[in-house]
């Protein structure tokens, strides 16, 4: 399933509902223009509630990271809220906060994504203070404001990933899954080592390129005119100029039929500060929107989602050898993951469950998805789908995510009509291509010796 960063804020969408309680079309309306700097803009108005707003996707993630350089995507997203001369550090949450509303952002293998929620009032702050600091930032990052924010994302690289129970998986699992020199090899976050050796030219040059209106995205949505709106955004994003879109240096790595790079079975055990013994396989799979992936999802749905799914019933019911069982399709731009992952119960040796794990997939073939598991599946994707577009914040981040990935923002049905048109057979076919129990990774988790129990 693709990423979900929000939650809540209940607004409206045009959903024509049938009797049955499925959704039969699914609409976000909205609106795109183009300024002549290349930055690509869309309102999509809804005055539901009284809130507004204002989500820019930059097509940058790790991806597009040199070796040696790692880590650039998500210290940028960092080194964005370090200030200008207009906006000084501080100051963009600060007068966001006075005029009522609070802003995030995020960095992914592809991408990375802010945006700022906030009354409609604020809209015109919102839009001066993105445009202040697309503008003048770059130019404005000098050495301090680079040693900040690196000791920041190397803080948080130790507490969120190398201090927490199972986090080294997330550091170990793209190094052993893709190959060296793939796009997806490391981590988002990068290497210690590669923020280490980032100089202030190096940042310099990395903003100059992919921080560009002509690799930018805006979406603005919620209680407002678009109008006026437009008129804002021509004002201070208009004026901006542009170098032209950048190159993406892995922009065919995910391009042809499906196909894994995996020629065996990759194993590693972690030793870490855990309670429990753990247990992740892993597949690449097809890339997001690609022919497979919703087929994957519905299937991890039928093997580990509730207690009467398959993996879950036999490993922590029946068997008792696993204390959870979890399975996702982690879907992203150039190739996906496939993942199957069990927390072993205390006195059980982790090889069980592992055996239990691929034994289950495997009575796929000989025990395909029934259409009853199949609808079961597809009802309760649809219904989260469909309740996930409630939320403003949702709906903006999605029409951002389908105008960068396929340039369409109104991408939203067809979308939803991948699960709707998959079949049990299409379900058992994907299962028999991807999950193959020689072309895998398996990232054993065991807890230190002497660690507490």
């Amino acid at each position: 399933m693709r990423r979900t960063p929000f939650a809540g804020l209940v607004g409206f969408a045009c959903l024509l509902v049938s009797a049955g309680g499925r959704a039969d079309d699914v609409t976000i309306p909205f609106t795109k223009t183009t300024l002549p700097n290349g930055m690509v803009v869309v309102f999509s108005e809804d005055h539901a509630v009284p809130q507004v707003d204002v989500n820019i996707e930059y097509a940058v993630g790790s991806r597009v990271e040199r070796p040696g350089r790692t880590g650039f995507a998500h210290l940028f997203e960092h080194l964005m809220f370090m200030g200008t001369r207009r906006a000084p550090t501080h100051m963009f949450d600060v007068w966001m906060e006075q005029a009522g509303g609070h802003n995030n952002a995020s960095t992914h293998t592809d991408v990375t994504d802010y945006y700022d929620i906030a009354p409609p009032t604020a809209l015109p702050l919102l839009l001066w203070l993105e445009a202040d600091r697309l503008r003048d930032l770059g130019a404005e990052i000098d050495q301090p404001k680079l040693d900040l924010q690196r000791e920041v994302v190397l803080n948080e690289r130790r507490q969120r990933l190398e201090n927490q129970p199972y986090g080294m998986e997330e550091l170990e699992l793209p190094t052993l899954l893709w190959p060296e020199g793939h796009p997806y090899h490391h981590p988002v976050i990068g290497s210690a080592a590669d923020l280490h050796a980032a100089t202030l030219a190096d940042v310099k040059q990395f903003f100059d390129t992919w921080y560009d209106p002509a690799n930018a995205s805006l979406v603005i949505a919620g209680d407002f005119d678009t109008a006026k709106a437009r008129e804002l955004v021509d004002r201070w994003m208009g004026p901006i100029p542009s170098h032209g879109k950048p190159t993406d240096p892995s922009a065919t790595a995910g391009s042809g039929e499906w196909k894994t790079t995996l020629t065996g079975v990759v194993r590693r055990t972690l030793s870490d500060d855990v309670e429990m013994p753990k247990v992740t396989l892993a597949w690449q799979s097809p890339r997001h929107l690609a022919p497979g992936d919703a087929e994957l999802d519905l299937l991890a749905s039928v093997l580990t989602t509730g207690k009467a799914s398959r993996l879950y019933k036999s490993l922590v019911y029946e068997q008792k050898i696993a204390q959870s069982v979890e399975a996702a399709q982690e879907s992203e731009t150039l190739g996906s993951t496939f993942l199957v992952t069990a927390m072993v119960r205390p006195d059980v040796d982790p090889a069980k469950v592992e055996k239990a794990l691929l034994d289950g997939i495997a009575a796929l073939r000989t025990q395909p998805v029934t259409v009853e598991e199949l609808e079961r599946a597809r009802n309760g994707y649809e219904m989260a789908f469909v309740e996930r577009l409630q939320s403003i914040p949702v709906r903006a981040s999605l029409l951002n995510e389908y105008q960068v990935e396929v340039g369409d923002p109104g991408y939203v049905q067809r979308d939803l009509d991948r699960y709707r048109k998959a079949t049990a057979q299409d379900v058992l076919a994907y299962a028999r291509r991807v999950l193959v129990p020689d072309a895998m990774v398996v990232l054993t988790t065991v807890p230190k010796k002497g660690a507490r129990r």
